[in-house]
Parts: structure tokens; sequence; C-alpha cells
């Protein structure tokens, strides 16, 4: 969490929460916060996987017993509805998914650290070009090139003028620009407007209560902490539905390119 402002004029929490420089004069550009975070979290997912799973047991108890939970969870939820026989081929890719975003994003909620890594655009953006790559790459290796593109623009019982005058560029403009697009902005719009208002109510409520505390300013302090407090438990449920999104557009984005006709 930032500094709260000090002085005699509040200024409310902006964009220079999300601007991290170099760890240390002349690190390389990238070295910052954001990524020793995200990376520090990976390691971690690996460590609690680890845990879960190295020496199973019949009867689960423990971290086994949430690491199944959470992957009964993906499989049923999202794997299953949208992928049908192939789910297990994909849970791998789908489980890591879910738990590293879920991860990165209860990261804004955690003392001490109280930054969520997906609120920066640059990690959502590779998330959905690496799904993005594996969507056009299956879908051409399992309808071929020209049958990829015919089943694209051109769905079955769709007059053929019709479906060249409009429906075929709104198909290629959602594939290839709006799909990618709006699949990283709608992970990363939630994440920092989410971490911004919490900041705003943490910020509010420290100026009255701690830095200016006035009798007729405490009451907006205690409810600046107050909304700061329940916001923090809506995000928390903002942050685990957006992991749940990801992740099921993903599957569905591999479903469709695996079977055209459904």
């Amino acid at each position: 969490m930032p500094t709260p402002p000090t002085g005699d004029v509040f200024r409310a929490p902006g964009v220079e929460l999300f601007d991290f420089p170099p760890l240390w004069p002349g690190a390389p550009f990238w070295l910052t916060k954001p990524v020793v975070m995200a990376v520090t979290g990976a390691f971690l997912l690996c460590a609690l996987a680890w845990a879960a799973f190295a020496k199973p047991t019949l009867v689960p108890r423990g971290m086994q017993n949430a690491g199944e939970i959470v992957y009964l969870f993906v499989r049923d939820q999202v794997a299953r509805p949208f992928l049908g026989k192939d789910a297990d081929r994909w849970m791998p890719l789908l489980l890591s998914l879910f738990c590293l975003i879920l991860l990165w994003n209860f990261m804004g909620v955690v003392p001490g650290i109280q930054f969520p890594i997906n609120s920066h655009i640059a990690f959502p953006i590779v998330f959905a070009l690496a799904v993005y790559v594996i969507k056009i790459y299956l879908g051409i290796k399992h309808q071929g090139l020209i049958g990829y593109f015919r089943n694209l623009m051109f769905p079955p019982g769709l007059p053929k003028p019709l479906a060249l005058v409009l429906y075929a560029p709104l198909e290629l403009l959602y594939t290839f620009v709006t799909a990618p697009l709006t699949h990283a902005v709608r992970l990363f719009a939630n994440m920092f407007a989410g971490h911004l208002l919490l900041a705003f109510f943490s910020a509010v409520g420290f100026w009255f209560l701690y830095e200016h505390p006035t009798v007729a300013g405490a009451p907006v302090g205690v409810l600046s902490v107050a909304a700061a407090i329940a916001l923090t438990g809506f995000e928390m449920f903002l942050q685990f539905l957006q992991a749940f999104l990801f992740t099921m557009l993903t599957a569905m984005y591999i479903g469709g390119a695996l079977h055209p006709e459904h």
C-alpha cells in the first residue's frame, strides 16, 4: 500500500500507484517490484502444488484436500462444460492459469504487499496473447488454414452475400482484435479499479483519523475505514470471479477451435 498523503492538502491516490521504477539505479527497466512479486507468486504456487500432490494419499487431507477441491472446481465448472471429452487433456493449462491469476489477484489484499499483479496491463496481455496463439494454432491445425477461415466467416445456414458483406468483417474483427483485447482488459480493468478504490478509501481514513484528526472529520474517517473493509471483501470476490472468467473464456476459445461445429 502506498504511503498515505501528508501535508495540509489531501491528495487522492491516482495512477502513480501503478508506476514502479527499477529496483535500484542502473537496474534493467523491467526489473520492478511487480515483476519480483509475480515471480515470487509463481514459485509459491509451485511450492503449494508440490505440497498438495507430491505424495498423494487415497484419503486426501490438508494441502492435498485443498488442491483436489480446486482441481475439481476447474474441471467441473470450466473444462468439462466447454471441452467435453478433451477436458482432462487441457486441465494442466487451465488449472495453472486459474491458480496463478487468482494468487496474483489476491496479492492485492495481502498485508505488506497490497498490490494485485494483474492491475499492470502487461501481465494480462501476456496471458491473453498466449491463449490467443493457442486458439489460432489449434483452429488451423484441426480445420486447416482454409477450413478455419471458412468456418469463421461463413457459418452454415447464413446466406453467402450477407456473410461476406456483414458477418465476415465483424467476425474477423472480433477474432483478431476484440476478443484478445477484451480478454486482457477485463482482468486488468477490474484489478486496476479495485486497487484504486481501496487505496482511496484507506487514504481518506488515514487522513481524517491520523494526519488531521478533528471532531468534524472523524465520522468521515470512520466511514472511509468501514468502506475500505467492506470493499476488501467485495474485491476478494471480484478477484476470484475474474480468475474464473478468464479461465472460462480460455476454455471456451480452445473448445471453439477444437470443435467449430459447436
